[in-house]
C-alpha cells in the first residue's frame, strides 16, 4: 500500500508514509511459520492431558486443531489468499470487514494474500486464526497455546524479580523522607525498569527463552545511552500538573492507564511502576489493559495478570510475597483495575479507535496519562509505516490522542519517529540492525491538549 492508497484511506498526503511491507516477505517466511510450528508442537505434546480431561473427545479436538493450523501454515508459506473468519466469535464481523477494506485498497485484480498485505495485518491475522482453530474444536477451545512460555519467562526471571521487590520495599520505607527531586529520581528509575522490561518479548524470539538475567536497577546506568528519545520529564510534569492541581485540588493524577504488552518479567516491572505511582501519591487509580485472547506469544491476558499476582503472593521471599498481597489489595479496594477489549486483538491502527471502538476511546479519555507498552502498541500508534525518522511522534499518531500518552518501547520493528536530524543515519552506519535488535529504546510523549 503506497502513499496514494493511504490518502484514500483518510491519511493526509503530508502525513503519508509507506506501510512497512517491503521486509514483510522474509519476516513472514522466517518467523511466523516458526511460531506456528511451535504452537502445533505444544498442542500435540498436550494430547495426554486433553485425553485425561476430556477422553476421546479431547484427542479428536487435538487432531482437528492441528489439521487446521497445518493448513494455515501451508497457506502462509505459499502466499495463499487471506480467508474470512468463520468461528462466530464476537469480533468476526469486524475482522471480515477489515479484510474487505484491504481488498478495496488493493483493487480487484488479485486477492489479498499473505505476502502482498501489510505486515501488521497478516501478523495479527495469524494469531486470530490460531484462536479460530482452537475455538472450532471444543472442548479445548480455551487452551492457551502460549502459557508454557509465559510461565517459564516468569520463573526464569525470579532473581531479578526478588531484587526489584527488595528495592521497592526500601522505597516504601523511605517514601516520606524523599524530596521532590528524590521522588523524581525513583520514578525515573522505575519508568526505565518498565521500559527495559520490554526486551523480554517471546514473539520476537519466536518463543525462544527470553528472560531477565541481571539486576534491572544495576543495569540502568549502562543502558542510558541507548534511550534514543527520553521524554520522562514531560511524563513527570503531567503527573504533577499545576493545571490538574487547580482542577482537582490534589497534586496527583486522578487516573493512569497502562496498555500492557508482555507477561512474565515485563508485567512484573509494569506492576512495580504502578505500585510506585499509587504509593508515592502520583496517581489515585491505575487501569491496566490486556488482551482478550492469547496474542503475540507472550502478551498479557486476564489469566496471566491474575496468575502473576498469585505467584508473587505465594513466593518464598518476604518482600516479594508482601508486595504480591499489596497488589491483590489494590484490586480488591478499587485502586487497580484490569480491562480487556476486542480492539486490542484486531489489526486496526490506533487512529481508527475513535471510529471503530468509540467505547474504548471514551474509556481512555478518562485518563490523565496513558502508557503504551511495547513494540506492537508502537506499531499501531504509528500505523507501522515507513516514516522518515525525523517525523514528529505527534504527526505519526495521525490524530490519535484520547489523553496525554507515552510510549515505552524497545525497538524490534522497522519503524521509528521523533529522532533528531541525522540521528537515524548515524545509528544505521554504526549498527544496521538498530531498529530490530531490542538494543535501543524510546520514552516518547504526546499531549494532545498542548500540541
Amino acid at each position: 500500500m503506497m502513499a496514494a492508497d493511504l490518502t484514500a484511506h483518510g491519511v493526509p498526503p503530508s502525513l503519508s508514509a509507506r506501510v512497512t511491507g517491503s521486509f514483510a516477505y522474509l519476516t513472514i517466511r522466517d518467523r511466523l511459520p516458526t511460531i506456528l510450528t511451535k504452537v502445533i508442537d505444544t498442542i500435540h505434546r498436550t494430547k495426554n492431558k486433553f485425553f485425561e480431561e476430556y477422553g476421546e473427545e479431547g484427542i479428536q479436538a487435538e487432531k482437528q486443531t492441528i489439521s487446521l493450523l497445518s493448513k494455515m501454515r501451508n497457506e502462509l508459506q505459499t502466499d495463499k489468499p487471506v480467508l474470512e473468519l468463520t468461528d462466530g466469535l464476537q469480533d468476526v464481523e469486524s475482522w471480515n470487514q477489515y479484510l474487505q477494506r484491504q481488498q478495496r485498497l488493493q483493487g480487484d485484480q488479485e486477492s489479498v494474500s499473505w505476502f502482498k498485505s501489510p505486515w501488521l495485518y497478516v501478523e495479527c491475522y495469524m494469531y486470530r486464526r490460531i484462536q479460530e482453530a482452537l475455538w472450532l474444536n471444543p472442548p479445548i477451545s480455551d487452551f492457551d497455546v502460549f502459557n508454557e512460555g509465559k510461565t517459564q519467562s516468569f520463573f526464569e526471571s525470579q532473581q531479578a524479580v526478588m531484587t526489584l521487590c527488595t528495592y521497592l520495599e526500601d522505597i516504601h520505607k523511605n517514601m516520606e523522607k524523599f524530596s521532590k527531586n528524590q521522588l523524581f529520581e525513583q520514578f525515573n528509575k522505575l519508568l526505565q525498569v518498565s521500559l527495559w522490561g520490554n526486551k523480554c518479548d517471546l514473539s520476537i524470539s519466536a518463543g525462544q527463552d527470553n528472560f531477565q538475567k541481571t539486576s534491572p536497577i544495576d543495569s540502568l546506568n549502562s543502558l542510558q545511552s541507548f534511550i534514543l528519545v527520553d521524554d520522562s520529564d514531560r511524563v513527570w510534569s503531567t503527573l504533577n500538573s499545576s493545571q490538574r492541581l487547580g482542577e482537582l485540588g490534589k497534586n496527583a493524577a486522578d487516573r493512569v492507564d497502562i496498555v500492557l504488552d508482555n507477561a512474565g518479567f515485563e508485567l512484573v516491572t509494569d506492576l512495580m511502576l504502578a505500585d510506585f505511582l499509587v504509593s508515592a501519591g502520583l496517581a489515585r487509580e491505575i487501569h491496566f489493559h490486556g488482551k482478550s485472547l492469547p496474542w503475540f506469544v507472550s502478551d498479557v491476558t486476564a489469566n496471566d495478570f491474575q496468575w502473576t499476582i498469585r505467584q508473587t503472593m505465594a513466593a518464598n521471599h518476604k518482600w516479594m510475597s508482601k508486595i504480591g498481597y499489596q497488589w491483590q489489595n489494590y484490586l480488591k479496594e478499587g485502586v487497580w483495575f484490569y480491562h480487556d477489549h476486542l480492539f486490542w486483538t484486531q489489526p486496526h491502527e490506533f487512529c481508527d479507535m475513535a471510529a471503530d471502538a468509540p467505547d474504548l476511546y471514551a474509556t481512555l479519555q478518562k485518563a490523565d496519562l496513558v502508557l503504551f507498552k511495547g513494540d506492537l502498541n508502537y506499531r499501531k500508534l504509528t500505523g507501522d509505516r515507513d516514516w522518515d525518522h525525523t517525523v514528529a511522534f505527534s504527526s505519526a499518531l495521525r490524530g490519535f490522542g484520547p489523553a496525554p500518552l507515552c510510549s515505552l518501547r524497545t525497538l524490534k520493528a522497522n519503524v521509528q519517529v521523533g529522532l533528531q536530524p541525522g540521528q537515524g543515519e548515524k545509528l544505521t552506519s554504526q549498527d544496521p540492525a538498530w531498529m530490530t535488535s531490542g538494543k535501543y529504546a524510546v520514552i516518547q510523549f504526546h499531549n494532545p491538549k498542548s500540541e
